[in-house]
Protein backbone atom coordinates (compact mmCIF):
# COMPACT_ATOMS: atom_id res chain seq x y z
CA UNK A 1 0.00 0.00 0.00
CA UNK A 2 1.34 3.20 -1.34
CA UNK A 3 1.74 5.95 1.48
CA UNK A 4 0.51 9.12 0.26
CA UNK A 5 1.06 12.76 1.68
CA UNK A 6 -1.35 15.52 2.12
CA UNK A 7 -0.55 18.28 -0.27
CA UNK A 8 -0.55 20.91 2.34
CA UNK A 9 2.65 18.65 4.69
CA UNK A 10 4.47 17.65 0.93
CA UNK A 11 6.37 21.06 0.62
CA UNK A 12 6.94 21.40 3.89
CA UNK A 13 8.69 17.36 4.29
CA UNK A 14 10.14 17.95 1.57
CA UNK A 15 12.09 21.18 2.27
CA UNK A 16 12.56 19.86 6.29
CA UNK A 17 14.15 16.25 4.26
CA UNK A 18 16.52 18.52 1.95
CA UNK A 19 17.67 20.82 4.33
CA UNK A 20 18.29 17.59 6.50
CA UNK A 21 20.09 16.10 4.03
CA UNK A 22 22.23 19.28 3.70
CA UNK A 23 23.00 18.91 7.10
CA UNK A 24 23.96 15.41 7.38
CA UNK A 25 26.64 15.90 4.66
CA UNK A 26 27.69 18.23 7.13
CA UNK A 27 27.69 15.58 9.89
CA UNK A 28 29.10 12.86 7.91
CA UNK A 29 32.34 15.26 6.81
CA UNK A 30 32.12 16.41 10.41
CA UNK A 31 32.03 12.46 11.90
CA UNK A 32 35.05 11.91 9.22
CA UNK A 33 37.41 14.57 10.26
CA UNK A 34 36.67 14.10 13.74
CA UNK A 35 37.73 10.69 13.74
CA UNK A 36 40.60 11.47 11.31
CA UNK A 37 41.53 13.69 14.71
CA UNK A 38 41.30 11.37 17.33
CA UNK A 39 42.81 8.30 14.67
CA UNK A 40 45.84 10.71 14.45
CA UNK A 41 45.83 11.57 18.14
CA UNK A 42 45.69 7.87 19.38
CA UNK A 43 48.31 6.77 16.95
CA UNK A 44 50.80 9.79 17.72
CA UNK A 45 50.49 9.42 21.40
CA UNK A 46 51.57 6.95 24.23
CA UNK A 47 47.73 5.20 25.59
CA UNK A 48 48.55 7.34 28.90
CA UNK A 49 48.73 10.60 27.24
CA UNK A 50 46.00 9.96 24.78
CA UNK A 51 43.92 8.77 27.91
CA UNK A 52 44.48 12.23 29.51
CA UNK A 53 42.88 13.74 26.18
CA UNK A 54 40.31 11.84 26.54
CA UNK A 55 39.12 12.72 29.93
CA UNK A 56 40.13 16.26 29.15
CA UNK A 57 38.04 16.27 26.06
CA UNK A 58 34.99 14.81 28.11
CA UNK A 59 35.29 17.17 30.79
CA UNK A 60 35.73 20.40 28.89
CA UNK A 61 32.23 19.23 27.17
CA UNK A 62 30.31 19.08 30.10
CA UNK A 63 31.87 22.01 31.40
CA UNK A 64 31.30 24.30 28.08
CA UNK A 65 27.18 22.68 28.42
CA UNK A 66 27.22 24.16 32.11
CA UNK A 67 28.24 27.22 30.44
CA UNK A 68 25.77 28.14 27.83
CA UNK A 69 23.03 27.71 30.99
CA UNK A 70 20.53 26.73 28.74
CA UNK A 71 20.88 28.75 25.83
CA UNK A 72 21.89 27.19 22.76
CA UNK A 73 18.52 24.95 23.46
CA UNK A 74 16.83 28.30 24.51
CA UNK A 75 17.21 30.71 21.44
CA UNK A 76 15.69 27.84 19.29
CA UNK A 77 12.53 28.07 21.34
CA UNK A 78 12.53 31.56 22.17
CA UNK A 79 13.42 33.27 18.34
CA UNK A 80 10.68 30.92 17.19
CA UNK A 81 8.29 32.14 19.73
CA UNK A 82 8.91 35.66 19.51
CA UNK A 83 8.71 36.13 15.90
CA UNK A 84 5.63 33.70 15.26
CA UNK A 85 4.31 36.69 18.01
CA UNK A 86 5.48 39.11 15.65
CA UNK A 87 8.24 40.44 18.82
CA UNK A 88 11.43 40.55 16.25
CA UNK A 89 13.26 43.11 18.56
CA UNK A 90 12.24 40.96 21.98
CA UNK A 91 14.01 38.22 19.86
CA UNK A 92 16.95 40.17 18.89
CA UNK A 93 17.64 40.80 22.27
CA UNK A 94 17.40 37.03 23.52
CA UNK A 95 19.74 36.75 20.76
CA UNK A 96 22.41 38.98 22.43
CA UNK A 97 21.38 38.34 26.18
CA UNK A 98 22.29 34.50 25.18
CA UNK A 99 25.68 35.09 24.11
CA UNK A 100 26.68 37.35 27.14
CA UNK A 101 25.35 35.03 29.42
CA UNK A 102 27.45 32.44 28.07
CA UNK A 103 30.43 34.23 27.48
CA UNK A 104 30.47 35.44 31.28
CA UNK A 105 29.18 31.73 32.75
CA UNK A 106 32.23 30.20 30.57
CA UNK A 107 35.20 32.56 31.80
CA UNK A 108 33.76 32.31 35.34
CA UNK A 109 33.53 28.35 35.19
CA UNK A 110 37.36 28.21 33.50
CA UNK A 111 38.61 30.02 36.09
CA UNK A 112 36.99 27.53 38.96
CA UNK A 113 37.87 24.97 37.27
CA UNK A 114 41.56 25.85 37.07
CA UNK A 115 41.19 26.99 41.08
CA UNK A 116 39.90 23.56 42.34
CA UNK A 117 43.00 22.42 40.15
CA UNK A 118 45.22 23.76 41.50
CA UNK A 119 44.02 23.39 45.20
CA UNK A 120 43.82 19.67 44.36
CA UNK A 121 47.48 19.31 43.00
CA UNK A 122 48.54 21.53 46.31
CA UNK A 123 46.84 19.22 48.84
CA UNK A 124 47.28 15.50 46.75
CA UNK A 125 50.77 16.32 44.53
CA UNK A 126 50.64 12.41 44.88
CA UNK A 127 47.96 12.37 42.45
CA UNK A 128 50.40 13.10 39.60
CA UNK A 129 50.49 15.75 36.62
CA UNK A 130 46.93 17.63 36.49
CA UNK A 131 47.70 19.71 33.38
CA UNK A 132 44.92 17.91 31.35
CA UNK A 133 42.41 19.39 33.66
CA UNK A 134 44.01 23.13 32.64
CA UNK A 135 43.78 22.10 29.40
CA UNK A 136 40.07 21.54 29.44
CA UNK A 137 39.87 24.86 31.18
CA UNK A 138 40.93 26.08 28.13
CA UNK A 139 38.10 24.63 25.90
CA UNK A 140 35.39 25.99 27.88
CA UNK A 141 34.72 29.32 26.55
CA UNK A 142 35.32 28.73 22.81
CA UNK A 143 33.08 25.27 23.05
CA UNK A 144 30.06 26.68 24.42
CA UNK A 145 30.23 29.64 22.53
CA UNK A 146 30.62 27.81 19.44
CA UNK A 147 27.41 25.60 20.48
CA UNK A 148 25.22 28.86 20.87
CA UNK A 149 26.73 30.21 17.97
CA UNK A 150 25.45 27.18 15.96
CA UNK A 151 21.83 27.38 17.83
CA UNK A 152 21.43 31.40 17.39
CA UNK A 153 22.15 31.24 13.94
CA UNK A 154 19.81 27.64 13.27
CA UNK A 155 17.07 29.56 14.85
CA UNK A 156 17.56 32.66 12.30
CA UNK A 157 17.47 30.23 9.55
CA UNK A 158 21.22 29.60 8.77
CA UNK A 159 22.86 26.02 8.56
CA UNK A 160 26.14 26.57 6.64
CA UNK A 161 27.16 29.80 8.81
CA UNK A 162 26.16 27.73 11.74
CA UNK A 163 27.92 24.58 11.24
CA UNK A 164 30.78 25.03 8.64
CA UNK A 165 33.43 26.71 10.60
CA UNK A 166 33.04 24.33 13.68
CA UNK A 167 32.20 21.00 12.49
CA UNK A 168 34.18 21.22 8.91
CA UNK A 169 37.19 23.80 9.24
CA UNK A 170 37.95 23.24 12.96
CA UNK A 171 38.29 19.46 12.36
CA UNK A 172 39.92 19.42 9.37
CA UNK A 173 42.45 22.08 10.91
CA UNK A 174 43.29 19.78 14.04
CA UNK A 175 44.28 16.31 12.74
CA UNK A 176 45.93 18.38 10.05
CA UNK A 177 47.64 20.33 12.88
CA UNK A 178 49.06 17.43 14.57
CA UNK A 179 50.02 15.45 11.88
CA UNK A 180 52.46 18.46 10.46
CA UNK A 181 53.35 18.59 13.59
CA UNK A 182 54.13 15.10 14.22
CA UNK A 183 56.31 14.84 11.00
CA UNK A 184 58.25 17.65 12.01
CA UNK A 185 59.16 15.58 15.26
CA UNK A 186 56.62 17.22 17.56
CA UNK A 187 54.80 14.76 19.74
CA UNK A 188 51.81 16.36 21.10
CA UNK A 189 50.89 15.68 25.05
CA UNK A 190 47.29 14.97 26.30
CA UNK A 191 47.11 18.54 27.34
CA UNK A 192 49.18 20.23 24.25
CA UNK A 193 45.93 18.51 21.96
CA UNK A 194 43.42 20.14 24.47
CA UNK A 195 45.49 23.94 24.54
CA UNK A 196 45.95 23.36 20.35
CA UNK A 197 42.20 22.37 20.38
CA UNK A 198 41.11 25.45 22.04
CA UNK A 199 43.55 27.76 19.76
CA UNK A 200 42.36 26.56 16.54
CA UNK A 201 38.55 26.59 17.74
CA UNK A 202 38.40 30.03 18.76
CA UNK A 203 40.44 31.14 15.06
CA UNK A 204 36.93 29.38 13.49
CA UNK A 205 34.66 31.52 15.50
CA UNK A 206 36.79 34.34 15.14
CA UNK A 207 35.70 33.47 11.21
CA UNK A 208 32.31 32.58 12.06
CA UNK A 209 31.46 35.67 13.19
CA UNK A 210 33.01 38.08 10.92
CA UNK A 211 30.68 35.99 8.28
CA UNK A 212 27.65 36.28 10.48
CA UNK A 213 27.86 40.08 10.55
CA UNK A 214 28.40 40.50 6.66
CA UNK A 215 25.22 37.99 6.41
CA UNK A 216 23.27 40.35 8.89
CA UNK A 217 22.54 37.61 11.40
CA UNK A 218 22.48 38.48 14.63
CA UNK A 219 24.97 37.20 17.00
CA UNK A 220 26.90 39.96 18.71
CA UNK A 221 26.84 40.14 22.39
CA UNK A 222 25.41 43.41 23.60
CA UNK A 223 25.32 44.84 27.60
CA UNK A 224 22.27 46.01 29.05
CA UNK A 225 19.66 43.47 27.78
CA UNK A 226 20.28 40.36 30.13
CA UNK A 227 18.62 41.40 33.00
CA UNK A 228 15.48 41.66 31.19
CA UNK A 229 15.76 38.51 29.00
CA UNK A 230 16.33 36.64 32.40
CA UNK A 231 13.83 38.06 34.34
CA UNK A 232 11.47 36.63 31.51
CA UNK A 233 13.56 33.61 30.25
CA UNK A 234 15.74 32.70 33.46
CA UNK A 235 13.26 29.93 34.89
CA UNK A 236 12.95 27.51 31.82
CA UNK A 237 16.62 28.78 30.59
CA UNK A 238 17.92 26.56 34.52
CA UNK A 239 15.70 23.87 33.21
CA UNK A 240 17.53 23.73 29.86
CA UNK A 241 20.35 24.08 31.11
CA UNK A 242 20.12 20.83 33.42
CA UNK A 243 18.50 18.88 30.38
CA UNK A 244 21.71 19.71 28.45
CA UNK A 245 23.54 18.78 31.06
CA UNK A 246 21.93 15.21 32.12
CA UNK A 247 22.41 14.81 28.33
CA UNK A 248 25.94 15.55 28.02
CA UNK A 249 26.79 13.23 30.94
CA UNK A 250 25.08 10.65 29.77
CA UNK A 251 27.65 11.03 26.83
CA UNK A 252 30.89 11.77 28.48
CA UNK A 253 30.56 11.17 32.56
CA UNK A 254 31.52 7.31 31.87
CA UNK A 255 34.66 8.58 30.14
CA UNK A 256 35.63 10.24 32.97
CA UNK A 257 34.16 7.82 35.46
CA UNK A 258 36.04 5.06 33.89
CA UNK A 259 39.51 7.36 33.92
CA UNK A 260 38.79 7.53 38.03
CA UNK A 261 37.31 4.49 38.54
CA UNK A 262 39.94 2.03 36.63
CA UNK A 263 43.05 4.19 34.29
CA UNK A 264 43.14 6.45 31.79
CA UNK A 265 44.24 3.58 29.39
CA UNK A 266 40.31 1.95 29.80
CA UNK A 267 39.27 5.58 29.63
CA UNK A 268 40.32 6.01 26.29
CA UNK A 269 39.49 2.41 25.08
CA UNK A 270 35.91 3.66 26.53
CA UNK A 271 36.06 7.15 24.87
CA UNK A 272 36.88 5.48 21.31
CA UNK A 273 33.96 2.69 21.89
CA UNK A 274 30.95 5.70 22.58
CA UNK A 275 32.84 8.13 20.00
CA UNK A 276 32.25 5.52 17.28
CA UNK A 277 28.77 4.15 18.60
CA UNK A 278 27.96 8.25 18.10
CA UNK A 279 28.10 7.55 14.57
CA UNK A 280 24.70 5.89 14.41
CA UNK A 281 22.72 9.77 15.52
CA UNK A 282 24.40 11.41 12.79
CA UNK A 283 21.65 11.42 10.77
CA UNK A 284 18.95 11.69 13.83
CA UNK A 285 21.19 14.49 14.76
CA UNK A 286 21.60 16.33 11.60
CA UNK A 287 17.60 15.98 11.26
CA UNK A 288 17.56 17.46 14.94
CA UNK A 289 18.95 20.37 14.29
CA UNK A 290 16.77 21.54 11.02
CA UNK A 291 13.44 20.74 12.85
CA UNK A 292 13.99 22.04 16.19
CA UNK A 293 12.97 25.52 15.11
CA UNK A 294 10.30 24.23 12.40
CA UNK A 295 8.83 22.26 15.62
CA UNK A 296 8.70 25.50 17.85
CA UNK A 297 7.14 27.94 15.11
CA UNK A 298 4.51 24.94 14.39
CA UNK A 299 3.83 23.69 17.75
CA UNK A 300 3.57 27.89 19.18
CA UNK A 301 0.83 29.15 16.14
CA UNK A 302 -0.78 25.12 17.11
CA UNK A 303 0.08 23.64 13.81
CA UNK A 304 -0.17 20.28 14.99
CA UNK A 305 -0.35 18.15 12.08
CA UNK A 306 2.35 19.96 10.37
CA UNK A 307 4.42 19.21 13.79
CA UNK A 308 3.36 16.14 13.60
CA UNK A 309 4.96 15.22 10.04
CA UNK A 310 7.82 16.90 10.78
CA UNK A 311 8.69 14.94 13.89
CA UNK A 312 7.56 11.51 11.55
CA UNK A 313 9.71 12.13 9.08
CA UNK A 314 12.57 13.09 11.42
CA UNK A 315 12.02 9.39 13.31
CA UNK A 316 11.95 7.72 10.69
CA UNK A 317 14.90 8.50 8.51
CA UNK A 318 16.91 8.52 12.10
CA UNK A 319 16.19 4.85 12.50
CA UNK A 320 16.69 3.61 8.89
CA UNK A 321 20.12 5.60 8.76
CA UNK A 322 20.85 4.36 12.77
CA UNK A 323 19.86 0.39 12.05
CA UNK A 324 22.26 0.20 8.94
CA UNK A 325 25.46 1.77 11.13
CA UNK A 326 24.23 -0.87 13.98
CA UNK A 327 24.24 -3.87 11.62
CA UNK A 328 27.69 -2.46 9.99
CA UNK A 329 29.09 -2.46 13.79
CA UNK A 330 27.64 -5.43 14.76
CA UNK A 331 29.71 -7.50 12.13
CA UNK A 332 32.68 -5.51 11.91
CA UNK A 333 33.16 -3.18 14.67
CA UNK A 334 36.55 -4.63 16.03
CA UNK A 335 37.74 -3.85 12.39
CA UNK A 336 36.51 -0.30 12.42
CA UNK A 337 37.87 -0.28 16.24
CA UNK A 338 41.42 -1.01 15.11
CA UNK A 339 42.03 2.44 12.82
CA UNK A 340 43.04 3.69 16.31
CA UNK A 341 45.31 0.85 16.67
CA UNK A 342 45.56 -3.06 17.01
CA UNK A 343 45.09 -2.45 20.93
CA UNK A 344 41.52 -0.65 21.33
CA UNK A 345 40.03 -3.22 18.82
CA UNK A 346 39.00 -5.05 21.92
CA UNK A 347 36.07 -3.09 22.65
CA UNK A 348 34.11 -4.88 20.27
CA UNK A 349 31.67 -5.86 23.07
CA UNK A 350 31.13 -2.15 24.60
CA UNK A 351 30.60 -0.63 20.84
CA UNK A 352 27.67 -3.23 20.60
CA UNK A 353 26.21 -2.54 23.63
CA UNK A 354 26.37 1.41 23.37
CA UNK A 355 25.17 1.17 19.90
CA UNK A 356 21.86 -0.62 20.75
CA UNK A 357 21.27 1.83 23.07
CA UNK A 358 21.25 4.74 21.01
CA UNK A 359 19.78 2.27 18.60
CA UNK A 360 16.49 2.49 20.92
CA UNK A 361 17.45 6.07 21.05
CA UNK A 362 16.79 6.54 17.08
CA UNK A 363 13.69 4.60 17.18
CA UNK A 364 11.81 6.70 19.77
CA UNK A 365 12.72 9.17 17.34
CA UNK A 366 13.40 13.25 18.22
CA UNK A 367 11.88 13.50 21.76
CA UNK A 368 14.41 15.40 23.42
CA UNK A 369 13.89 18.30 20.88
CA UNK A 370 9.95 18.06 20.87
CA UNK A 371 9.82 18.10 25.15
CA UNK A 372 12.72 21.25 24.97
CA UNK A 373 10.46 23.00 22.34
CA UNK A 374 7.13 22.80 22.99
CA UNK A 375 7.85 24.14 26.96
CA UNK A 376 8.36 20.67 28.50
CA UNK A 377 11.89 21.29 29.44
CA UNK A 378 10.93 20.49 33.35
CA UNK A 379 9.61 17.14 32.63
CA UNK A 380 12.17 16.23 30.21
CA UNK A 381 15.31 16.83 33.02
CA UNK A 382 13.23 14.60 35.68
CA UNK A 383 12.27 12.00 33.86
CA UNK A 384 15.36 11.35 31.61
CA UNK A 385 17.61 12.60 34.44
CA UNK A 386 16.32 10.45 37.50
CA UNK A 387 16.71 7.30 35.28
CA UNK A 388 20.22 8.11 34.01
CA UNK A 389 21.31 8.69 37.62
CA UNK A 390 20.21 5.67 38.64
CA UNK A 391 22.36 4.14 35.57
CA UNK A 392 25.28 6.05 36.58
CA UNK A 393 25.24 4.70 40.41
CA UNK A 394 24.59 1.62 38.70
CA UNK A 395 27.48 1.85 36.49
CA UNK A 396 29.49 2.78 40.25
CA UNK A 397 28.88 -0.37 41.42
CA UNK A 398 29.46 -2.56 38.44
CA UNK A 399 32.17 -0.90 36.88
CA UNK A 400 35.24 -2.06 39.70
CA UNK A 401 33.95 -6.02 39.13
CA UNK A 402 32.70 -5.70 35.15
CA UNK A 403 35.29 -2.79 34.01
CA UNK A 404 33.92 -0.85 30.52
CA UNK A 405 32.02 -3.56 29.80
CA UNK A 406 29.75 -3.08 32.52
CA UNK A 407 29.72 0.73 32.30
CA UNK A 408 28.42 -0.13 28.81
CA UNK A 409 25.81 -2.44 29.73
CA UNK A 410 24.25 0.05 32.54
CA UNK A 411 24.68 3.08 29.92
CA UNK A 412 22.72 0.69 27.52
CA UNK A 413 19.71 -0.36 30.02
CA UNK A 414 19.78 3.17 31.44
CA UNK A 415 19.34 4.94 28.08
CA UNK A 416 16.35 2.56 26.16
CA UNK A 417 13.95 2.96 29.52
CA UNK A 418 14.99 6.85 29.57
CA UNK A 419 14.35 7.13 26.27
CA UNK A 420 11.11 5.25 26.04
CA UNK A 421 10.01 6.93 29.39
CA UNK A 422 9.77 10.71 27.17
CA UNK A 423 8.43 9.11 24.64
CA UNK A 424 5.44 7.95 25.92
CA UNK A 425 5.46 11.20 27.81
CA UNK A 426 5.38 13.23 24.70
CA UNK A 427 2.55 11.10 23.02
CA UNK A 428 0.60 11.55 26.37
CA UNK A 429 0.97 15.17 27.24
CA UNK A 430 2.63 16.97 24.17
CA UNK A 431 0.02 15.29 21.57
CA UNK A 432 3.21 14.44 19.61
CA UNK A 433 4.38 10.84 18.73
CA UNK A 434 7.64 10.79 18.03
CA UNK A 435 8.27 7.53 18.08
CA UNK A 436 8.86 5.61 14.44
CA UNK A 437 5.03 4.93 14.80
CA UNK A 438 4.51 8.65 14.56
CA UNK A 439 3.26 8.76 10.80
CA UNK A 440 0.34 6.78 11.44
CA UNK A 441 -0.97 10.01 13.55
CA UNK A 442 -0.59 12.68 10.82
CA UNK A 443 -4.06 12.40 9.85
CA UNK A 444 -5.53 12.37 12.86
CA UNK A 445 -3.52 15.40 14.05
CA UNK A 446 -5.59 18.09 15.06
CA UNK A 447 -4.46 21.94 14.89
CA UNK A 448 -5.69 24.27 17.83
CA UNK A 449 -5.22 28.17 18.99
CA UNK A 450 -1.68 29.62 18.91
CA UNK A 451 -0.28 30.00 22.53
Amino acid sequence: MRLTIPSDLSSLLHTGLWRSAGSLGIKVATAGLTYLTYVALSRTMSADEYGRFAFGLALATVLAIAAGIGQPTAILRVWSQETVAGRQPAAVRAAQAGSVLTILASIAIALAVCALAYLWHLFLPSQGSINHIYGAAFLVLPMALAEYNSSALRAQGSLWTALVPRDILWRLALPASVLVLFGLGVVLSGPDALVLSAALLAGMLALQFWNALRRHYVLSPVAGVTRQYWQRWGGISRWLLLGALIETAALNADVILVGLMLNLESSGLYFNAFRTAGLMTLFTFAIELVIAPMIAQHFHAGEMRKAQAITAMGAAAGFAFSLLVFVAFFGWGDWVLSFFGPAYAEGWLVLVLLSLGLLFDAATGPSKIVMMMTGHERAYAMIFGTIMALGFLVQIVVIPAYGIVGAAAANMGARILAQLAIALWCRLRIGLDTSLLGFLTVRSATDRLPG
